[in-house]
């Protein structure tokens, strides 16, 4: 079952021109999705201007071969090591989600126009890449969505309260989740299999054409402000944004507060222990 292309197997049954097709569907989906998002917010303009006031405010200018290296800080730490999460449960469970996506999405596509029939072996490597990418998809989503989530962890909501703003984790997780129980029954020649790949393909086409409602598009927008913020640090110009307090100078510290703080009871006057913070 894991080394079988599952989307060869389906050619039996549906052309490989219509997978082929779909699958080219939800690509021009999601760029067109993100493009209009990106016209109708005026993201790409806000960054670009942004950009261009932080460098007129700068205390000094930043060279070529700083900028390279911010990129480089960028992309290595805000975006492949998920940088701005500083709860490490958070991060894990974000990193586990993205790399099995992508992981999973890539092998999808090379199964689908590189083997789309048994006619060309597929290499056993590629479907089991797509599982342990589905896998990761799923262990890093729902381990957000149950025990992770502000909502639930921190305002002690039920998880299984639904809003708009969740249409996109919702549809990932029902989308993979859906394609490995439709690769499951597939394998095992169930009768259930048609109606496990008509969900599967739904709830795919929602996640793709919901660009525009959902939290896709901030994938292409989080690099770039990442980018400006590193920048607006290293020219000195910080948003506009003050320095931050220099804790080992009295003059930025009432040193009587800070003590009084360090003592205060974790009891709060209730009686009871106080609950561990946690800061999102």
């Amino acid at each position: 079952m894991f080394t079988v292309n599952p989307f060869a197997e389906l050619s039996a049954t549906i052309s490989p021109f219509i997978i082929q097709a779909y699958i080219i569907c939800m690509i021009i989906l999601v760029a067109g999705g993100t493009l209009f998002d990106t016209i109708h917010k005026g993201s790409a303009k806000y960054f670009f201007d942004n950009w261009q006031k932080s460098k007129s405010k700068g205390a000094k200018k930043v060279g070529g071969g700083e900028v390279v290296s911010i990129a480089v800080k960028t992309a290595v730490v805000d975006v492949m090591a998920s940088g701005e999460f500083c709860n490490m449960r958070r991060r894990i469970a974000h990193l586990l989600t993205m790399y099995g996506f992508i992981i999973y999405a890539v092998t999808t596509f090379i199964m689908v126009f590189w083997y789309p029939t048994p006619a060309m072996p597929t290499p056993a490597i590629l479907p089991q890449l797509w599982w342990l990418g589905a896998l990761a998809v799923c262990v890093g989503g729902y381990w957000f969505w149950f025990f992770i989530r502000v909502d639930v962890a921190a305002e002690g909501n039920s998880p299984f309260r639904v809003v708009r703003a969740d249409l996109f984790i919702l549809s990932l997780l029902a989308s993979v989740t859906l394609g490995l129980v439709w690769a499951y029954l597939s394998a095992s020649g169930s009768s259930w299999t048609m109606l496990a790949l008509a969900g599967y393909a739904l709830a795919t086409a929602v996640l793709f054409g919901s660009v525009l409602w959902s939290k896709f598009a901030h994938m292409f927008f989080k690099p770039a402000a990442a980018f400006e913020k590193r920048m607006s640090k290293a020219n000195g110009s910080r948003n506009n944004l003050p320095e931050p307090a220099d804790r080992t100078n009295p003059a930025d510290r009432d040193r009587h507060s800070m003590e009084l703080l360090k003592d205060a009871p974790l009891s709060m006057g209730l009686g009871i222990k106080r609950e561990k913070p946690r800061h999102y």
